[in-house]
């Protein structure tokens, strides 16, 4: 496969071949035969030209494209209708590589080189202007052509397995994935959602007045704790007040408010879920985000440490059930929604290499098979069971649950215990694919050192202990869904014939869930290839590893009669 870069040479955009050595190196096959790139010809292309030019080059063959950052080339060619099959995102890829255990403990030269202008944050991203291209004013960033020799170097003297070669195509995919739902959006119906806050806070308000729901509700908790001036929306007062008003609590959190019995904490409780959904959500929102009927999030692939994507704006992940009844399908069109039951635990099932576990994940849901073996009494004990495993509890139910889960999942178990102990010693941990974790930051403990520093030390390590367990389950279940949603897009790409983009195309995704808006005609197709890309993403990570990753799929077309 020819690797192509686009770069922009003296402030305007050009296309620079590159052909590497040897065939494109396979999940497996170990890394390619050599870092040595030779350079093919150099092609400059006008700004007007450029977009016509990545169509034809597309159309030639096999390509995969080196580029800065998909955030800030590919929004211009979606604009100007053309879809990339692959690419290669050179601010991602460092990013991943510059953390990867494996590369420093093969004495990796880009692991320990200081930092340089392909650490810095992505460039601004490029949106299309009065027809342009690219903003012809930006400054060129660095030379793409040397950085991808310098990875695929790296590649080759530490990535012998070809994980590190997968995780990068993968999260370069997703970077794909990330613009294309940006670019397509999600359909939103914006009289329904005026007509669900109405329904739930009142007629909208002026700028800067409560709607009238919530006034309703202020007034309750004033009453309830005799106090005319306390004010909700501030925390710190909010604290005061109800203290005051002989309540022990320290915070307004809804889990220490619901455990206490007093008259204000049903309507306090009421004021802050309507709070949340007017700011969150509210004509504010619908007026910033929702345009033409559709919402355009902007997604940060691999913007939270464990490689889960992160919003830049309109809380992309963070819709709620309250206003998924504005989510419509378009008049002949259907929502395929898939969800991922259980991914973490089935995750770590996989990663283990546990037999019993995974047998327990052949249930459609993996807690009930977990009951079913005799490993607890109730579904619930087995869900807190393993988020106390995952996550690292140790008090209620998840630590009476958690030995009989050590009895009947030894190497499950002993799989997240190491990854704690490792991050309490301030090693990192990997995910399956090689992605690293931060290193705890710690003095080194010496006999100077007071018992209280040496006490808030153990107590620093035991909180990283839970951070390293649960980095190497959520960060490979991360992997999976990048996988996932690569093998999903290449099949809609298929459903879609001659123009991908005018066919059925991922909308949403949420960690472990994806929204497909569909041709009704295609929906049935579009729900089997959700479960064969599930199917896919777990052969690649795991091999013939005997986990199901089972889905829940509904064709809908409302985004809430999904849930």
């Amino acid at each position: 496969m020819d690797h192509v870069a686009l770069t922009a040479i003296d402030g305007a955009p050009a296309l620079v071949e590159l052909r590497v050595r040897g065939p494109e190196p396979s999940v497996g096959a170990g890394p390619a035969a050599g870092p040595e790139v030779e350079p093919g010809a150099t092609t400059r292309v006008a700004a007007d030209g450029l977009a016509e030019a990545v169509r034809r080059r597309e159309a030639a063959g096999p390509v995969r494209w080196v580029w800065e950052s998909s955030a800030r080339h590919y929004p211009p060619l979606l604009a100007a209708g053309v879809r990339v099959e692959r690419c290669h995102d050179l601010r991602l890829a460092r990013r991943i590589l510059r953390s990867a255990p494996a590369l420093r403990a093969a004495g990796s030269e880009l692991a320990t080189a200081p930092a340089d202008a392909w650490d810095a944050p992505a460039g601004p991203r490029a949106e299309p202007v009065g027809g342009a291209l690219f903003e012809l004013e930006a400054p060129a960033a660095p030379d793409p052509v040397a950085e991808f020799a310098r990875q695929r170097a790296a590649l080759a003297a530490a990535d012998a397995d070809g994980r590190l070669a997968l995780l990068l195509s993968a999260e370069s995919v997703g970077s794909l994935v990330a613009e294309e739902m940006r670019h397509a959006g999600l359909p939103w119906d914006a009289e329904r959602h005026d007509a669900i806050l109405t329904e739930l806070l009142g007629p909208r308000p002026p700028v800067g007045a409560r709607p009238a729901h919530m006034e309703e509700l202020v007034v309750r908790i004033r009453e309830a704790l005799d106090d005319p001036a306390v004010n909700p929306d501030s925390p710190v007062e909010l604290v005061k007040r109800l203290q005051n008003a002989g309540l022990a609590v320290r915070s307004t959190s809804r889990w220490e408010l619901k455990a206490i019995e007093h008259p204000v904490i049903a309507p306090l409780l009421e004021y802050k879920s309507l709070q949340r959904l007017h700011v969150a959500n509210g004509w504010h929102w619908v007026d910033e985000w929702v345009h033409g009927g559709r919402f355009r999030p902007v997604y940060v692939p691999g913007g939270v440490v464990t490689g889960r994507w992160a919003s830049d704006g309109g809380g992309a992940l963070q819709i709620p059930k309250a206003v998924r009844g504005a989510v419509v399908a378009d008049p002949g069109w259907s929502f395929v929604v898939a969800d991922a039951a259980q991914l973490e635990p089935r995750v770590l099932a996989a990663l283990s290499r546990d037999d019993a576990m995974a047998a327990a994940g052949r249930a459609q849901d993996l807690y009930t098979g977990m009951v079913d073996a005799g490993v607890v009494e109730t579904r619930e004990q087995a869900k807190y069971g393993m988020l106390g495993a995952i996550y690292g509890g140790t008090t209620g139910e998840s630590a009476r649950v958690l030995p009989r889960l050590r009895r009947a999942y030894p190497r499950a178990m002993a799989l997240v215990e190491e990854a704690a102990r490792a991050g309490e010693r301030g090693e990192a941990v990997a995910t399956h694919l090689g992605r690293g974790s931060p290193r705890l930051q710690a003095e080194d403990w010496d006999e100077t050192r007071s018992d209280a520093q040496i006490a808030r030390a153990q107590q620093d390590a035991r909180a990283w202990g839970r951070f390293t367990r649960n980095f190497v389950v959520q960060g490979t279940a991360a992997e999976w869904a990048l996988c996932w949603m690569g093998a999903l897009r290449r099949r809609l790409a298929e459903l879609g014939g001659a123009d991908p983009l005018a066919g059925p195309h991922l909308v949403f995704f949420l960690h472990d869930e994806l929204v497909v808006h569909s041709p009704a005609p295609l929906a049935e197709a579009v729900a089997a290839a959700t479960r064969e890309a599930a199917a896919e993403a777990g052969r690649l990570l795991f091999g013939a590893a005997p986990v199901e990753f089972a889905l829940s799929v509904a064709i809908v077309q409302r985004y809430a009669d999904a849930t």
